[in-house]
């Protein structure tokens, strides 16, 4: 499905979702108290009232485009899950008219179990470069992975709509004794879409141990590559590449190999170099707002549009004015990267690049 169809689909169900569930609720605050349920029993009516007609009867979900709920208490606290219930993110509505004792059984009954009632496991292929590792240890990590991860690598581990393909990763391919692996699970990664997750020893193994089956699986597909190796990208000139990023490509006018570049072939490898040198996602807009009275405000750009234009300060407090009543002006710094879209030459990205991955 393309992506635009496969965004369509997912807007429907989640509109179709919010629709049902406000029906749903208008009834639910009654029932539930004139039933007088409590403990489990009153979790999982509460469950199968509000989250199944999305999550599924055995909250095995639809990756990835509605995330299981199987294991949901590993990933997420107590107080982090009846947030969500209250706020809402996403697709997903809010609950805020649910009574407290009903959040709580629906909590519980989330978090007491990370084994689905009866849901189908998605068979390992075994890998004749992966027999050392049991089979039944990689089928449990399988079924794991499915339930945690797969939302965001993919059912296969080579990448989804938000995470990176783990059968290329650096960190999955050259860890051979897994405890950088095992320290990234179960830390996360601070400042990405990756969390903490509290596995057991013997359930971070059986993950180790898929890894390691998909890792192996995909290398033995000579031809069928799905992704870019950082090896494609090494074609390049790198002092050439310095001598455009300080000249031609006006590339030091706002970047420092000492500075903001420093070790930036660390953070980032392949691919991904490529893409944050070609059109950095995260480069953030500065907006200076000058008010009719002539006083000025600057800071980082946090909206815009014809109607409002907002800023946050060094302070981080948010002002906000109305367009018609101000001047504005907005520095983007990736205004500068698409300019050079028109004048790059193949030679002048693989140079770049070249360049770039000396920065260690």
């Amino acid at each position: 499905m393309k992506r635009v169809q496969l965004a369509a689909v997912v807007g429907v169900m989640a509109a179709l979702c919010v629709v049902v569930v406000v029906a749903q609720n208008a009834l639910a605050q009654g029932a539930v108290g004139q039933q007088g349920t409590t403990g489990e029993d009153l979790g999982a009516e509460s469950y199968a009232k509000q989250c199944a007609m999305c999550h599924g009867d055995n909250r095995q979900g639809h990756p990835p485009t509605i995330p299981s709920l199987i294991g949901v208490g590993q990933r997420m606290t107590e107080a982090q899950i009846t947030q969500l219930l209250h706020s809402g993110r996403g697709g997903m509505p809010p609950f805020p008219q649910l009574p407290h004792e009903e959040v709580e059984a629906l909590v519980r009954f989330l978090t007491a179990t990370g084994k689905p009632i009866n849901t189908e496991e998605q068979p390992v292929k075994p890998s004749t470069a992966a027999t050392e590792e049991s089979s039944s240890l990689a089928k449990a990590g399988d079924g794991l992975f499915q339930q945690n991860c797969a939302f965001c690598h993919g059912r296969d581990a080579m990448g989804g709509e938000s995470g990176p393909d783990l059968t290329q990763s650096k960190l999955v391919v050259s860890d051979k004794t897994g405890e950088e692996i095992a320290a990234v699970i179960h830390q996360g990664r601070p400042g990405t879409k990756m969390p903490a997750f509290h596995f057991s020893d013997e359930e971070t193994a059986s993950l180790l141990a898929f890894l390691r089956a998909r890792v192996a699986a995909a290398s033995s597909q000579k031809g069928k590559r799905r992704g870019v190796d950082v090896a494609d990208l090494q074609t390049g000139n790198a002092e050439a590449g310095k001598v455009y990023f300080n000249g031609a490509g006006g590339c030091s006018k706002c970047h420092s190999p000492t500075g903001d570049l420093a070790e930036v072939a660390s953070k980032y490898q392949g691919l991904h170099l490529e893409e944050q040198m070609l059109y950095p996602r995260d480069a953030k807009s500065s907006v200076t707002v000058t008010l009719p009275s002539g006083e000025k405000f600057s800071g980082t750009l946090a909206y815009l549009d014809e109607f409002t234009v907002g800023l946050r300060d060094a302070n981080g407090t948010y002002h906000s004015w109305q367009t018609s009543g101000v001047q504005y002006a907005v520095d983007s710094p990736v205004d500068a990267h698409v300019q050079l879209f028109s004048r790059y030459t193949d030679d002048d990205i693989h140079n770049l690049m070249a360049y770039l991955q000396t920065l260690h």
